[in-house]
């Protein structure tokens, strides 16, 4: 795992940076240099072999295991690690592709009053017409989905689904749609979550 920004013990809040398929903590800890902010620890652990699960996001879930749930597994340890100084709603999860879906399904399976939670480039996890009917409570947690309208690896209605399924569970969403947009980061995303940065 990779840490920047304060250190977890002197730390007033912390961002969890998970990366997407085929890259590294070195990776999405570009983003936190971005979103570099006094009192922050950042955080962004590693995926065996540069992939949280080894099938597309929208495969049938067994499909995936048992590398999903070890996934899951790593956020929940993770961040009960981080929950040791900072309490979760000073803890701002944030993904981007593979990690960004593995971002929404661990908030979605673990809903409570976060930071925030962003999700660039993600949707939930599972085939079209999956059950979503997780348990919990956002509690007004801020939330940002920002994707293309055109992403090759993410279609726009599952980001559309996944920014239902947070607001139905109590998150305070925005969604932002990019027309014709790659698969990347742009800056207004950057400027949005520098706002629930800044609001944490």
């Amino acid at each position: 795992m990779l840490d920047a920004g304060e250190p977890l013990g002197k730390a007033r809040a912390a961002m969890i940076l998970v990366h997407g398929r085929g890259a590294t903590a070195e990776d999405i800890m570009t983003v936190a240099a971005e979103l570099t902010h006094p009192g922050f620890a950042y955080l962004a652990p590693q995926a065996a072999g540069n992939a949280w699960y080894p099938n597309p996001f929208t495969a049938p879930i067994e499909s995936n295991e048992p590398y999903l749930s070890s996934a899951l597994e790593v956020l929940e340890n993770l961040l009960a690690r981080v929950e040791e100084t900072i309490p979760a709603q000073r803890v701002i999860l944030l993904g981007f592709s593979q990690g960004a879906c593995l971002t929404l399904e661990f908030a979605a399976r673990h809903a409570r009053h976060y930071g925030g939670v962003v999700a660039l480039s993600g949707g939930l996890i599972g085939p079209d017409g999956t059950p979503r009917d997780y348990p919990g409570d956002f509690e007004g947690t801020p939330a940002f989905l920002g994707c293309s309208d055109v992403d090759p690896h993410i279609r726009k209605d599952r980001v559309i689904e996944a920014a239902e399924v947070l607001e139905r569970t109590g998150a305070k969403v925005t969604m932002r749609l990019y027309p014709g947009m790659g698969h990347t980061v742009n800056k207004d995303e950057i400027d949005s979550v520098r706002e629930i940065v800044e609001g944490v």
